[in-house]
């Protein structure tokens, strides 16, 4: 177990950081901005869960404990030596984005099938969802850049990319099963 005793090191004070694997990088570097933003939608899903109990409270969990995954393995460049690594870097598997579809189904399931967009909104937990969603999609959108220029591990991209669809249908599902849900009205303020 890591211990954090002092929290501040004065090492990024000229604007860089360091990565996983000890190389220094300028804070606005793209790998960066990628897991910075995986933070943001994890301290998004934190938000999320002061409105959610039970179940749905137990899976945001799950999720904000893969984001840390997910961080982890953005920060570790250079997937091709994960095998010479000292301490062997925390990758994302399959098993994750298996386990968010199995739930997104299921939660699916009992929703009645969309005749129209939605507006993020409903109860407080799904409009929370919904920042969580756009936030995610962000995310993604940051890991795929970065991975037109690095590599970065492919079952990362895959898990945002269900993530969102994940924070979707949880938000119906916290809408009292789609009942609440906004729908959005073309054209309604001409």
């Amino acid at each position: 177990m890591v211990v954090l005793n002092k929290i501040y090191t004065r090492s990024g004070d000229g604007g860089d950081t360091a990565l996983g694997n000890g190389s220094r990088v300028a804070k606005y570097s793209p790998r960066v901005e990628a897991y910075g933003t995986v933070d943001e939608c994890n301290a998004s899903v934190g938000l999320a869960r002061l409105h959610a109990d039970g179940e749905i409270d137990a899976r945001l969990a799950a999720i904000q404990n893969d984001l840390f995954d997910l961080g982890a393995d953005l920060c570790r460049p250079e997937m091709e030596k994960d095998a010479e690594a000292e301490y062997p870097p925390l990758r994302m598997v399959p098993s994750q984005v298996e386990r968010l579809e199995a739930e997104i189904d299921e939660m699916n399931a009992d929703l009645a099938p969309l005749r129209s967009f939605i507006l993020p909104g409903g109860s407080p937990l799904a409009a929370h969802l919904h920042l969580c969603r756009t936030v995610s999609r962000r995310a993604e959108r940051r890991a795929v850049e970065l991975a037109a220029t690095e590599p970065v591990n492919p079952v990362a991209v895959k898990y945002l990319n269900r993530l969102s669809d994940w924070f979707f249908v949880a938000s119906r599902q916290a809408n009292s099963g789609g009942q609440a849900d906004v729908l959005w009205v073309p054209g309604a303020t001409r």
